[in-house]
């Protein structure tokens, strides 16, 4: 996979798929994280003297422009980290986009209106895919994808395009491939997983697959509770979400193979998940009937830490519980606070994980990676193979004539 450093950018065009799929309350940005992680890749080509044509998705449009998802506020968030500023083309790759290209000096930046607004982007339609990719190939000289959040996604930008252009990865990619090929191939030990959050039917194939890697698996958050009722336990009102016949199979299959599966031995319970909410701590094979498990309770989180004080390599992805609510962090932030505090090679699984310790106040340097994509960082580390690293790994299409109106 051939990177920037690799490519001729000076005075050229280029495309750079990020993602900036940054969470927003109303107007205002709440977490510029992946804004941040994106601008080592762009401050290099710009400095090289590059035309930077931005592209990203936000949120989850129905194939058409909507005013709730447009990409205005990331475009004014990276002209202020930029320093300089940061034109918003009003469509994807339309008669604005064109024009807002055309008059792109070297060391400028463009921003394409929101990918998801064209239905093309994200079709299982082949041809649709890839005329969309057309359009946007037409208007660059170079490609550079840089959004690890995407490259689990079959979608134009992410693999469509790069079959038309030169391309390379970008410093992001880069980075976050390296840290999961630490959890992969180059593993120190011991190697502690912790697992929690909700989506369990996506996670329970990850815990399987990483059975015959890690030395321990602790299960908290939204996932316990699926464990927990596969082992025969009441679990009142909590999270109940995944297939039950599967993680008891996973339990099974860690006992055969020495991997310690570890469950929470009590949990925070209460009525309904609100912040007003009467809080009270449950042994976990005790949850009243009429109680939901909203937190791991003080004795899993003491367990938990003590776990991993003693790792050599962590991969924690998903809180602990609704860390969103104070009355019921605990847990999340001592096992955020255990990995800061260790010695070992940690990385934080983006998503949920990284919005949680963000907001309990730990910086990314407190740990050894701090991933951008929750869904791919998982799904490389259940072996399957991501689209988007396929497509910056095969060799450039064969050359063709320049763009139309190339930067002189």
């Amino acid at each position: 996979m051939k990177s920037i450093d690799d490519l001729d950018v000076s005075g050229k065009r280029v495309l750079v798929r990020a993602d900036l799929n940054v969470p927003l309350t109303g107007p205002r940005i709440s977490d510029d994280g992946k804004i941040r992680a994106s601008l080592p890749t762009l401050n290099a080509l710009l400095q090289r003297g590059a035309a930077v044509i931005v592209c990203s998705h936000l949120g989850r449009p129905a194939g058409a422009p909507d005013p709730a998802y447009t990409l205005a506020p990331v475009a004014g968030c990276l002209g202020d980290l930029l320093g300089r500023p940061v034109a918003l083309a009003a469509d994807t790759a339309g008669p604005s986009a064109r024009a807002a290209v055309a008059a792109l000096p070297p060391g400028g930046v463009v921003m394409l209106e929101n990918l998801r607004f064209n239905t093309g982007e994200t079709s299982t339609d082949d041809a649709l895919r890839r005329a969309f990719a057309d359009e946007l190939a037409s208007l660059a000289d170079l490609y550079v994808g840089d959004g690890f959040g995407t490259v689990h996604r079959r979608h134009a930008s992410v693999c469509d395009v790069p079959a038309r252009l030169p391309h390379a990865a970008g410093y992001l990619i880069q980075s976050e491939t390296a840290a999961l090929q630490r959890l992969t191939s180059d593993i120190q030990r011991p190697y502690v997983v912790v697992l929690g959050g909700a989506k369990v039917a996506d996670k329970l194939p990850v815990a399987g697959g990483l059975l015959g890697k890690a030395d321990q698996i602790l299960v908290g958050g939204g996932m316990a509770f699926t464990f927990l009722a596969a082992e025969g336990y009441e679990v009142g009102l909590s999270l109940l979400e995944g297939d039950l016949g599967a993680a008891r199979g996973y339990v099974d299959r860690a006992a055969r193979s020495g991997v310690d599966l570890v469950l929470p031995p009590d949990v925070v319970v209460a009525t309904a998940r609100d912040a007003a909410a009467p809080r009270e701590v449950a042994f976990s094979d005790e949850i009243p009937p009429d109680r939901m498990g909203l937190d791991i309770g003080p004795e899993s989180a003491a367990s938990f830490a003590a776990r991993l004080a003693t790792a050599k390599t962590i991969f924690w992805n998903g809180p602990m519980g609704v860390f969103e609510l104070p009355r019921f962090a605990d847990g999340t932030r001592a096992v955020a606070r255990a990995l800061a505090d260790s010695d070992a090679f940690t990385m934080i699984g983006g998503g949920d994980t990284a919005a949680a310790v963000h907001a309990l106040g730990f910086p990314d340097d407190a740990f050894g990676h701090v991933s951008t994509g929750g869904g791919a960082s998982l799904e490389y580390l259940e072996g399957k193979k991501l689209p988007g690293l396929a497509a910056l790994q095969a060799d450039d299409p064969p050359a063709t004539p320049p763009a139309a109106g190339r930067v002189a």
